[in-house]
């Protein structure tokens, strides 16, 4: 059977308990690496090889457009 903990050591144990996990949490923010704000997640593909938002746009803009003409024709050829 484990000793019981004296009533003058628990307070002792637990003040220091939560000195110590704030403690260890500062430390950790300090010792990270910050995360810089051009950093992307995921995979990291060169901006070269993107296409810019404006192209994504011009291109679904083309498509919806191609919908539309064959949604056109259709309902004209009925």
């Amino acid at each position: 059977r484990e000793a019981p903990i004296p009533k003058m050591l628990a307070p002792c144990l637990l003040r220091r308990v939560v000195l110590t996990v704030p403690l260890v949490f500062v430390a950790a923010l300090l010792l990270m690496e910050p995360v810089r704000s051009d950093q992307e997640a995921g995979t990291a593909i060169p901006a070269e090889s993107r296409p810019c938002v404006d192209c994504h746009a011009f291109e679904f803009m083309q498509r919806a457009l191609q919908d539309l003409k064959k949604t056109a024709y259709n309902l004209d050829t009925r």
